[in-house]
Protein backbone atom coordinates (compact mmCIF):
# COMPACT_ATOMS: atom_id res chain seq x y z
CA UNK A 1 0.00 0.00 0.00
CA UNK A 2 1.12 3.47 -0.79
CA UNK A 3 0.12 7.25 0.45
CA UNK A 4 -1.09 9.29 -1.60
CA UNK A 5 -1.12 13.02 0.02
CA UNK A 6 -5.31 14.29 -0.79
CA UNK A 7 -3.39 17.40 -2.72
CA UNK A 8 -2.07 15.30 -5.55
CA UNK A 9 -2.59 16.21 -9.31
CA UNK A 10 -3.97 12.90 -10.69
CA UNK A 11 -6.46 12.74 -7.97
CA UNK A 12 -7.57 15.75 -9.15
CA UNK A 13 -8.05 14.76 -12.51
CA UNK A 14 -10.18 12.11 -11.11
CA UNK A 15 -12.42 14.11 -9.08
CA UNK A 16 -13.24 16.13 -11.99
CA UNK A 17 -13.65 13.59 -14.36
CA UNK A 18 -16.26 11.93 -12.13
CA UNK A 19 -17.52 15.58 -11.37
CA UNK A 20 -18.55 15.96 -15.16
CA UNK A 21 -19.93 12.66 -15.15
CA UNK A 22 -22.20 12.70 -12.58
CA UNK A 23 -23.63 16.08 -14.03
CA UNK A 24 -23.95 14.87 -17.43
CA UNK A 25 -25.21 11.22 -16.97
CA UNK A 26 -27.48 10.78 -13.86
CA UNK A 27 -28.91 14.11 -13.40
CA UNK A 28 -30.00 14.63 -16.90
CA UNK A 29 -31.18 11.07 -17.67
CA UNK A 30 -34.24 9.29 -17.50
CA UNK A 31 -33.53 5.53 -16.58
CA UNK A 32 -35.90 2.96 -16.57
CA UNK A 33 -33.52 0.24 -14.49
CA UNK A 34 -30.28 0.05 -13.09
CA UNK A 35 -28.86 -1.70 -16.06
CA UNK A 36 -30.08 0.94 -18.52
CA UNK A 37 -27.97 3.99 -16.22
CA UNK A 38 -25.04 1.40 -16.66
CA UNK A 39 -25.13 1.48 -20.04
CA UNK A 40 -25.61 5.54 -20.51
CA UNK A 41 -22.80 5.79 -18.27
CA UNK A 42 -20.36 3.03 -19.93
CA UNK A 43 -21.58 5.12 -22.92
CA UNK A 44 -20.94 8.82 -22.28
CA UNK A 45 -17.25 7.10 -21.04
CA UNK A 46 -16.97 5.25 -24.49
CA UNK A 47 -17.65 8.66 -26.50
CA UNK A 48 -15.83 10.77 -23.40
CA UNK A 49 -12.35 8.55 -24.23
CA UNK A 50 -12.93 9.03 -28.16
CA UNK A 51 -12.67 12.35 -27.79
CA UNK A 52 -9.51 12.50 -25.08
CA UNK A 53 -6.72 15.18 -25.62
CA UNK A 54 -3.29 14.70 -23.63
CA UNK A 55 -3.26 16.77 -20.48
CA UNK A 56 -0.26 19.27 -21.10
CA UNK A 57 1.62 20.41 -17.38
CA UNK A 58 2.11 23.77 -17.89
CA UNK A 59 3.94 25.12 -15.03
CA UNK A 60 7.36 26.00 -15.28
CA UNK A 61 8.80 25.31 -11.69
CA UNK A 62 9.21 28.94 -10.83
CA UNK A 63 8.03 30.32 -7.83
CA UNK A 64 4.86 32.15 -7.55
CA UNK A 65 4.41 35.76 -7.20
CA UNK A 66 3.39 37.58 -3.69
CA UNK A 67 1.19 40.18 -4.27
Amino acid sequence: MHWTPPHASWLNQIELFFSVLTRRVPRNGDFHSRDDLIDKMDTYVIQHNKAAKSYRWTYGGTPLKTA
